[in-house]
């Protein structure tokens, strides 16, 4: 199996849209209907809160949102940003939300009592919050975030890879969320290889985002 580094991953999603012609809007699309099949396979009846944040990765948290609404699922996003400062296909899928019937708080600076008391009601959570190119601690309030998940006692779904994870190296940083599912684009991680990452990726799933052959990374 193929594993990918996070500046691989960044070439393929840039082969996709300048040499395949392939719109951002319509990757994204696909990798959050991809995962929200995932997710509707486990048959959730409880609430899913899904947790974005203000990247492409947050943008795929949208779009699964809207289709886990459309499948009847009970959704609540949690937006740690401000819209505004939200871009591109991120923004645009943000904006679909916020016209829509999905229940969309936006907490920029939330307090630990404000997450225990939205986590409380849910049986899944989606972890949308930071993508391949987050190095390091993260940053408050993804921090604050992430422990809260961790402390919740509902199923986790960590979009890509599980926020905390280093994707090249495997190492988990203080906290990482601990993922009952891990949705990986394309193809796994290089830091999936680490055995200590196994700890937070819980069970793998491949996601296709509707490359063609051609631009698939080789094996």
């Amino acid at each position: 199996m193929r594993y990918l580094s996070a500046e691989e991953s960044r070439n393929v999603d840039w082969l996709a849209k300048s040499q395949g012609h392939i719109p951002g809007i319509l990757l994204m699309e696909n990798a959050g209907r991809g995962i929200a099949d995932i997710l509707l396979a486990e048959k959730p009846k409880g609430k899913v809160v899904i947790c974005c944040g203000r990247g492409n990765n947050g943008g795929d948290g949208f779009v699964i949102a809207r289709h886990l609404n459309a499948a009847g699922v009970d959704v609540q996003v949690l937006l740690f940003a401000d819209p505004k400062e939200l871009m591109g296909d991120a923004c645009i899928n943000q904006a679909i939300i916020a016209h829509s019937d999905i229940h969309l708080k936006v907490l920029i600076s939330p307090s630990a009592d404000d997450l225990k008391s939205v986590f409380k009601e849910a049986e899944w959570i989606v972890d949308a919050l930071v993508g391949t190119g987050q190095k390091g601690a993260l940053r408050t309030p993804f921090d604050i975030v992430v422990r809260r998940i961790n402390e919740s006692g509902a199923k986790v779904l960590a979009v890509d890879l599980p926020s905390g994870l280093d994707a090249d190296t495997g190492i988990a940083n203080d906290p990482t969320i601990k993922a009952t599912i891990t949705a990986t684009m394309v193809a796994p991680k290089k830091g999936f290889q680490n055995p200590e990452a196994q700890a937070y990726l819980g069970k793998l799933k491949v996601v296709g985002i509707g490359l063609p052959k051609w631009l698939m990374p080789p094996s």
